[in-house]
């Protein structure tokens, strides 16, 4: 079943994320735009390997591997 924790969290994440690139850029510093950018793709990333670490040890428990 899917968590919707987790969607909620990525979606929260990819607005905030979008909402302070956009007023970076319009102050003109477009190279913390794309800091805050890189750093919420790479805790986005963290977050779904979590998730898929979960998964493959309920695969390894359920098939006793």
């Amino acid at each position: 079943m899917v968590q919707i924790g987790v969607i909620m969290q990525l979606a929260g994440l990819g607005l905030l994320a979008a909402v302070a690139h956009v007023v970076l850029k319009q102050a003109g510093k477009e190279d913390m735009a794309l800091l805050v950018t890189l750093g919420a793709v790479v805790i986005g990333f963290i977050i779904v390997l979590d998730e898929i670490a979960k998964l493959f040890n309920n695969i390894r428990t359920l098939f006793g591997l």
